[in-house]
């Protein structure tokens, strides 16, 4: 260690060999470097599915994450939650190389199941005004749990289903990313 310095120690030349086993491409792991630090590989590291940490990797790159939001999607789960997760691996795969190419967000990225709303502190019983309000009070951190592009558009809104009925929604958002408007209603069926 003395001969090579200080960063040269044994965890460190383990962490070095698991990051040329984990990233052998080079071309890639230039882009990366580029825009993630070494501590940000340092968190990518211990994933243990090639697709997992190219999805987490790719996101840090084009949402900007800080290493403490990479730490936190990683603890939420986040890969596992997306639609993406559930795909077969060839899909997977060109999905992720559409948001490389172009850094194009497909549904497959945005969409979560299920989303954790923790964050709310609601009670094991609510009513669906509690809900409604919680989710204002929390709206940034709503915002960020949906991910990069949405925004919130109305609440309360009343809108008619199929020209017979008019049914209220507690909120709307938009994403540019999917051009689509999803819509949320707290009530039950």
């Amino acid at each position: 260690m003395g001969e090579f310095g200080r960063g040269f120690d044994a965890t460190n030349l383990t962490r070095m060999m698991k990051f040329a086993e984990s990233f052998p491409d080079e071309e890639i792991v230039a882009t990366l470097s580029q825009q993630l630090s070494w501590s940000h590989f340092r968190e990518l590291l211990p994933l243990e599915q090639p697709l997992q940490r190219e999805f987490y990797a790719e996101m840090c790159r084009m949402e900007g994450w800080s290493v403490r939001t990479l730490r936190g999607r990683i603890d939420s789960m986040l890969y596992e939650r997306t639609a993406l997760s559930r795909k077969p691996e060839e899909l997977a795969r060109k999905e992720l190389a559409t948001l490389k190419r172009r850094g194009e967000v497909g549904a497959a990225l945005v969409l979560k199941d299920p989303y954790i709303l923790d964050f709310l502190d609601l009670q094991d019983h609510y009513m669906e005004r509690d809900f409604e309000d919680a989710i204002l009070r929390e709206l940034e951190m709503f915002l960020l749990e949906l991910g990069a592009g949405f925004s919130f558009i109305a609440r309360q809104k009343r809108i008619q289903l199929d020209g017979e009925g008019f049914c209220k929604l507690c909120g709307i958002w938009a994403t540019a990313s999917l051009s689509c408007w999803p819509l949320a209603d707290a009530r039950s069926a």
